[in-house]
């Protein structure tokens, strides 16, 4: 079996997106939004001192065209 996607805080997510060459675009309240530049955007929550769920990390990853390997890899 492989391993479950952990549950992260949005600064560590931050760091895997610029990892991967995404830049920080705008923010609304708490929500920052985040674009390679051409077709690939995702949004994240910006809560300080909370993780973000599995679910939702799932999801950021899935907006990134990231496999959940991949992901760890970078963490």
């Amino acid at each position: 079996m492989g391993r479950r996607v952990p549950t992260i805080k949005a600064r560590d997510l931050r760091k895997v997106l610029k990892k991967k060459g995404f830049y920080f675009v705008r923010q609304k309240g708490s929500h920052q939004v985040w674009t390679d530049g051409y077709d690939l955007w995702t949004t994240v929550p910006n809560h300080p001192g909370k993780d973000l769920g599995r679910g939702l990390t799932k999801q950021i990853l899935n907006d990134l065209k990231l496999t959940k390997d991949e992901f760890l890899e970078l963490l």
